[in-house]
């Protein structure tokens, strides 16, 4: 199924990562009568200078490369790659703005199949590259659609247009 996550369902995390962001998030909340406080829930963003290690500029450097093949895994998975100068617009916003003491996601609600993402790639670099599923790349019981909520976000602020998934892709491929 489709997953859109809002700021007020209880987060439930499956990793020791998810643990300490929520772990997090509490402690925080112990001084929301004390700080300004607005804790961030970020979804995937990605962008120029980001560590090959990363889904995204991982694919991309293969097509950088001329390499003829990747190994990834479930192709059908659908998230979030919002582009970094969106984040930073969106995080400059609400440090201006005068909620406090709120959660809030940093998200688009626009989830792009990875096969999606591929196909653009194909299309940017000017040849198709070979995809191997690699199953230990495969995830179990992985939400087949994840994406967040921007309605409290719009409510906020003013929500500037994020750039396409393919003009971030684009200018990853063509970065120098």
């Amino acid at each position: 199924g489709e997953a859109v996550l809002d700021e007020n369902m209880c987060p439930k995390p499956v990793n020791h990562y998810g643990c300490s962001k929520l772990a997090m998030e509490h402690i925080s909340a112990n001084y929301f009568d004390v700080f300004d406080i607005i804790i961030t829930r970020p979804f995937n963003y990605t962008g120029v200078g980001q560590e090959k290690h990363f889904l995204i500029p991982k694919i991309v450097s293969h097509f950088r490369e001329r390499k003829k093949e990747i190994e990834l895994g479930n192709l059908d998975v659908a998230r979030e790659f919002n582009d970094i100068d969106y984040i930073v617009d969106i995080n400059h916003k609400l440090l201006i703005c005068e909620a406090k003491s709120i959660a809030v996601n940093l998200s688009s609600n626009h989830p792009v199949k990875l096969l999606d993402v591929i196909h653009m790639m194909n299309e940017i670099a000017g040849y198709t590259i070979e995809v191997k599923v690699n199953p230990l790349f495969v995830r179990e019981n992985e939400i087949p659609s994840l994406s967040g909520s921007t309605d409290l976000l719009a409510s906020l602020i003013d929500l500037k247009n994020n750039k396409t998934l393919r003009k971030t892709l684009q200018t990853m491929y063509h970065a120098p």
